[in-house]
């Protein structure tokens, strides 16, 4: 009787594990734009990669040439994101976005401004 419980409960874990939903990871390649006090912003390619497992997400960055940087969050109401990053030299980028199936976007803003729709990466 108890080893015919265990078995069930292992079972319904198993279903449960399997109705996850895998990660998904939406990426956006582009170039900047200038802020205040900034010229070569247009120069700069960035590649963005963001990773939603559920409730939390994980995101890279890396411009051209430098060093790949990452953030953390949650995402909030409506699938919205906003968190902050930190760059070298000890700067902050602002990171805001969205991600909800058809309209996922993402915003980099500090010493040049990155902005851009998300695609699903397959």
């Amino acid at each position: 009787m108890l080893k015919g419980a265990i078995v069930g409960a292992l079972a319904g874990l198993l279903v449960a594990g399997a109705a996850q939903a895998e990660p998904v990871v939406w990426t956006w390649t582009g170039y900047g734009k200038n802020v205040p006090g900034s010229s070569k912003c247009p120069t700069y390619k960035m590649v963005i990669d963001v990773t939603v497992d559920g409730e939390a997400v994980k995101g890279k960055f890396q411009q051209e040439g430098r060093p790949e940087r990452t953030f953390e969050t949650t995402l909030g109401k409506s699938g919205a994101i906003k968190t902050a990053a930190m760059v070298g030299g000890g700067g902050m980028m602002d990171v805001i976005g969205q991600i909800k199936e058809g309209d996922s976007k993402i915003k980099l803003y500090g010493y040049c401004e990155f902005e851009g729709a998300l695609t699903k990466k397959k």
